[in-house]
């Protein structure tokens, strides 16, 4: 069983098409697990420009919540296809709106990566290198999101900092890609 890989990054720093790339490496076909909801029209635009860049080789799947169960569903075992995970922050951002228990489901989310066969590549903002926000859900979300990050890089094998299209291997630090 390979570790999960996760890749991380500010916005519009190349995160995504990085882990698009990886996730594709290993069969040229590769599940993408969608946590985005399009709840206006710069999202819909955003999520229709992520889909016309990615080609005929991805399959989709639509989890704003149950993403335990879009990894369960897909894992295709050894040899299966990778599944793409994007994004970790969108899911916490769905949970919490929700009013989920989102440190439950991050839980479950680590204990649903430790028995995935099949490669999985999860991408996840940093949101936590910027100014501490002027409102409590603000800084929930921070917090949250620096808790999910740093439990999903635990159970990793690798992690990736993208910045600025320049991606800095964390983990496994050996300079290599």
């Amino acid at each position: 069983m390979e570790k999960p890989t996760l890749v991380t990054g500010g916005a519009r720093s190349g995160k995504s098409e990085l882990a698009e790339r990886l996730a594709l490496r290993a069969t040229g076909r590769a599940v993408y697990i969608a946590t985005a909801e399009a709840y206006d029209d710069e999202m819909r635009a955003r999520i229709t420009a992520h889909q016309a860049r990615r080609g005929g080789q991805w399959r989709e799947m639509h989890a704003p919540l149950e993403l335990v169960a879009a990894l369960d569903a897909s894992d295709g075992g050894n040899g299966g296809d990778p599944r793409l995970v994007d994004c970790l922050t969108l899911w916490l951002t769905n949970l919490m709106l929700a009013d989920r228990d989102w440190h439950a489901e991050g839980e479950a989310l680590i204990a649903a990566l430790s028995r995935q066969s099949a490669p999985v590549v999860l991408v996840t903002n940093e949101v936590g290198l910027g100014i501490v926000p002027d409102n409590a859900l603000g800084r929930a979300f921070r917090d949250a999101a620096g808790w999910l990050n740093r439990r999903v890089a635990e159970v990793s094998g690798t992690v990736i900092l993208v910045v600025a299209g320049c991606p800095i291997k964390v983990k496994p630090n050996d300079d290599t890609f």
